[in-house]
């Protein structure tokens, strides 16, 4: 049978290869492992909450568990993003399943924490959930806390109650510091119970503070560290901890503060998040080295990446990704930017590689920072709606290369090797001698050149533009040995009487494998893509990637008796190849779009998992197995050539459910506080002196800002009485002070001043967080007649957006939010003022929940409500006037069981009119929409707050300026995924009206 020739563009792998090198002297002090040698071998087991004591200890090339090492192939994930504890697993199962071994997690303090003191760990907030679904679900954790975290979110992590306090956040202030203590020792309860070292949970690593370098070049910095450090560990944490050096600075590495005495549980860390347009930079040991080497600057210790860019973050207007929204973000982060850039990462020494995001979710309420919006996507390898997408392979490949080839956790730099037109990175195993080659592309157009290996093979392949591929030779596949290939191997294991090794590219691609064979082997062609050859002890086999699926070829005899099954996969079809360990030995599921659980009972395989579209089904496993069950449900299966049990009939897709028409809306509008009459007696009085915001008091005047009287969250009113004859009044000016894409509403004596917004960001002011303005109002339309009265009512609406983050220490969440300063031109009265914001916070929904609107304090978003009298209407509306309007409605939905669809609420309108809609589902503040800014268009409505078999309430609160008409224009559900499976859904408790 001829050989083919044709070249390969290999996939070569986005992610984590545990690529670690040897270096030179200097800090860093030794693990408890650093004393004697790890050889290369087998992985640890999937962690569980199994009871045993646990060792974790590391050298400069990898973590090592039990004796064993382990390359961390971690995703991000933020429960506090994703407010339906029993999506937590779904998503955990789906990192699972695509070749993570760990997920790490910020928790933040302002999501737990409503008032000093004060500690909620119950519902969407279960922390102690959350870990037992990590372990059970077989991923290591690693715990990130803070006390301050940046995450885009609200302050940065910090609790609103804490912008109202004195003493200097992320310093050694005592009064923050206890604060901080608190906080930490509340966490670390819960976390402690989780510890992979005493067998209570898988929580692997630790993380304090974020990004720290305000205090770097002073005694400040060291002496907080320290102190974060020693709490810690008084509170029982005893798994390695480490910092994430906000770039490549050097800044915390071993020895740079005091630890107390111990030494061996400190790791250096630092986060990357280069754009798509850079050449990927060599952070380790291909790189400039020292301290700002990246992973050099602490060459006792593995490489480490705690953040790594796996999308971006998209801001108000969406001026990052030109108003594409997070499309743009997986458009130019994609699966090509994972292999380029994560590839060169890892050749650099990275063995703990923590991808940033893998699922982002949704910043939800008041959660956001100013510098995002309501979706935190990402642009992630998982959307927001919890569907996987193409982004994944790269990711699934290495991650389950990782687990399954034990080779890459001790790498060390081979000798350099020239390909023309490519860069390449060379690398070895000393105790395997296996060799792996790394081969970047750069350019713009694609490359075809040849590989010189270590054993003298020239090998011909083709890299993409601006792509990169890993090539493998020496690689041990079972029991006989890998010449090379041009796929990427995907994982080696044994499945019954036979080894089974997976080969993965790009679709249409042809791999070349070569095998060593000393003597001659039985072949089959078990797929008719496949072609072989064997030529003087090598066996040469080729196979066009993705054409029909799967191919299989069976090699069996010559110098082993064990079987070897070389199985070969485009993208697409990889992702449908799932390895799965039991007690009784390992499976080979192929065919579903997940595989969640399997189990062996005697014979018989049980198999949970999802489809999407109709699939076929077949599964290799330990010898002795007869049948097949799926989702509870039998599956006729046949033995096919290759001792697999394959399906007799494909198994069904997943329904697309219909959705609902959302009709039946009633509307009435709001802000009776605009009113003279209108009773503010309960109100606060705003009569404070002196602030702890960074903002200035002005002279003269109160204190107006919110959060000094309690008010961190949502909008914010203020009611002005005036006493005095304004029949001279000119004007009235009003200074405020807001994050993004915050405004204001002003009226006197209930007619309307006007309104003033803060400008959209641009590419300069992005990353901007705090905007201070004064709107300046003209009083001629106000009646002469009506001014010469001698008492008057200014009232004012602002919505203040959310605290600024304090990623350079500086106490910017202090910035005030609200009114500042007020003034008149032409007249001098006396004003006392009065503020209300967001009333008592939601016992089960959280402080982020609500604002200070008059619907949300008389519980208008809530189901229940009483809504009879409001006036039915249609949408889209085209209304005038300035200020809050309500709309509600009840729509019921009927997915079937066993679906698990994904809905998403669509908000479509003409971008000329000037309005915003504030979302709640059920009572649940799901998000904001601006409609004249964007981008974002579409809000996902998680199950278990969405009820998918049950009635629903939907609320919108739209905040007119008055420049415009203004709808609701066109509101719709809109489905985003449909599978077949899924995870039970339990309601998320809410408490009804």
């Amino acid at each position: 049978m001829a050989l083919s020739r044709r070249t390969f563009s290999a996939l070569a792998g986005s992610a984590a290869l545990g690529f670690a090198l040897g270096g030179s002297g200097g800090p860093g002090a030794p693990s408890a492992y650093a004393a004697r040698t790890v050889p290369t071998g087998p992985a640890p087991a999937a962690p569980s909450a199994d009871g045993r004591r646990h060792t974790i200890g590391f050298d400069h090339h990898s973590l090592v568990v039990d004796g064993r090492r382990l390359v961390v192939w971690s995703g991000e994930m933020h429960p506090f993003r994703l407010p339906s504890p029993s999506l937590w697993r779904d998503v955990l199962e789906k990192m699972r399943a695509h070749g993570y071994n760990t997920v790490s997690i910020y928790v933040a303090w302002n999501y737990h924490s409503p008032a000093p003191g004060t500690y909620d760990f119950t519902g969407v907030r279960d922390l102690d959930l959350f870990l037992r679904t990590a372990a059970e679900t077989g991923l290591y954790v690693i715990v990130r806390p803070g006390p301050y975290i940046n995450a885009e979110i609200d302050a940065g992590g910090f609790p609103g109650w804490l912008t109202a306090t004195t003493g200097a956040a992320r310093s050694t202030d005592p009064v923050y510091l206890s604060h901080v203590d608190a906080w930490l020792t509340a966490v670390n309860r819960v976390v402690r119970r989780h510890q992979h070292t005493d067998g209570g949970g898988t929580v692997l690593l630790y993380q304090i503070e974020n990004e720290y370098d305000g205090h770097v070049t002073d005694p400040t910095g060291p002496a907080y560290m320290s102190h974060l450090y020693k709490r810690v560990r008084a509170d029982g944490i005893d798994v390695p901890l480490f910092h994430n050096d906000k770039g490549r600075n050097g800044y915390w590495i071993p020895g740079s503060f005091d630890t107390g005495g111990e030494t061996g549980k400190w790791l250096y860390g630092f986060d990357g998040y280069p754009s798509p347009s850079q050449t990927p930079p060599d952070w380790g040991g291909f790189g400039i080295g020292g301290l700002k080497g990246g992973a050099t600057a602490s060459p006792r210790t593995p490489g480490f990446v705690p953040e790594f860019g796996g999308g971006w973050f998209d801001p108000w207007g969406g001026v990052e990704f030109g108003g594409k929204g997070y499309a743009g973000s997986r458009e130019t982060r994609d699966a090509a930017y994972e292999r380029r850039f994560y590839l060169t990462n890892l050749a650099n020494g990275i063995t703990l590689h923590n991808v940033y995001m893998t699922y982002g979710g949704t910043t939800w309420g008041w959660l956001p920072a100013p510098v995002v919006y309501t979706s935190y996507d990402y642009g992630a390898a998982i959307d927001e709606a919890r569907n996987v997408t193409p982004k994944i392979a790269p990711m699934h490949q290495l991650g389950h290369l990782l687990q399954r080839v034990p080779d890459f956790a001790r790498l060390d730099r081979a000798a350099d090797v020239h390909v023309a037109g490519l860069k390449a990175y060379h690398l070895t195993n000393p105790d395997t001698q296996a060799h792996f080659y790394v081969l970047r592309n750069d350019g713009a157009e694609e490359v075809t050149s040849t590989l010189r290996t270590a054993a003298g093979d020239d090998v011909e392949l083709t890299v993409p533009a601006h792509d990169a591929r890993l090539v493998t030779t020496g690689l041990s596949l079972g029991r006989r040995k890998l010449r090379y290939c041009t796929a990427q191997p995907m994982f080696v294991l044994t499945a019954g009487r036979q080894d089974v090794a997976l080969f993965t590219g790009r679709h249409g691609e042809m791999a070349h494998l070569v095998l060593e064979c000393p003597v001659e082997p039985v072949v089959q062609r078990l797929d008719a893509e496949a072609a072989w050859v064997y030529d003087q002890g090598v066996l040469h086999v080729t196979a066009p990637l993705g054409q029909g699926g799967l191919t299989r070829v069976l090699v069996q005899r010559g110098e082993s008796d064990t079987p070897l099954l070389l199985l070969f996969a485009d993208d697409a079809t990889s992702l449908r190849l799932f390895p799965y360990d039991t007690p009784s030995g390992t499976l080979l599921v192929y065919g579903p779009a997940l595989l969640r659980h399997a189990k062996l009972d005697g014979s018989a395989v049980e198999l949970t998992g999802d489809t999407v579209g109709a699939t076929g089904l077949e599964v290799w496993g330990p010898r002795g197995i007869t049948s097949v069950t799926w989702n509870g449900r039998p599956v006729p299966t046949r033995v096919s050539a290759s001792e697999s049990l394959v399906a007799l009939a494909d198994m069904p897709g997943a329904p697309r459910p219909a959705l609902p028409v959302l009709a039946g809306w009633r509307r009435k509008a709001e802000n009776p506080e605009a009113a003279v009459d209108f009773d503010d007696s309960a109100w606060t009085a705003a009569d404070k002196k002196t602030s702890f915001s960074t903002t200035a008091v002005p002279a003269g005047q109160p204190v107006l800002f919110a959060d000094d009287y309690g008010f961190h969250y949502g909008d914010v009113w203020y009611r002005g009485r005036l006493d005095g004859d304004l029949s001279d009044l000119e004007s009235v000016s009003l200074a405020y002070s807001t994050g993004t894409q915050g405004m204001l509403m002003a009226w006197l004596d209930g007619v309307p001043l006007g309104s003033h917004r803060m400008p959209v960001p641009d590419a300069k002011t992005v990353r901007k967080g705090s905007w201070a303005a004064t709107a300046e109002f003209s009083a001629a339309g106000l009646r002469k007649k009506q001014r010469k009265k001698p008492g008057h009512v200014l009232s004012v609406l602002v919505r203040r957006m959310q605290h600024d983050m304090d990623g350079g220490s500086q106490d910017t969440h202090k910035v005030a939010r609200g009114l500042t300063a007020v003034s008149f031109k032409g007249v001098s009265p006396k004003v006392s003022w009065r503020i209300q914001g967001a009333a008592a916070a939601d016992p089960v929904r959280g402080p982020q929940n609500n604002g200070g609107l008059y619907g949300e304090r008389e519980g208008w978003h809530l189901p229940g409500f009483a809504d009879g009298g409001w006036e039915p209407v249609s949408l889209p509306r085209a209304d005038r006037g300035m200020g809050v309007t309500w709309y509600r409605t009840e729509f019921r939905m009927s997915v079937p069981g066993g679906v698990d669809a994904s809905v998403g609420l669509v908000l479509e309108d003409d971008p000329g009119r000037a309005y915003r809609a504030q979302i709640f589902l059920n009572g649940w503040n799901l998000g904001q929409y601006v409609n004249d800014v964007g981008p974002q268009h579409t809000f996902v409505l998680p199950n278990g707050i969405l009820r998918t078999r049950g009635a629903n309430t939907l609320a919108l609160a739209v905040l007119a300026d008055g420049t415009s008409e203004v709808g609701p224009g066109v509101v719709r559900l809109e489905l985003s995924g449909s599978a077949a499976g899924g995870v039970e859904v339990v309601g998320v408790d809410s408490p009804g009206r």
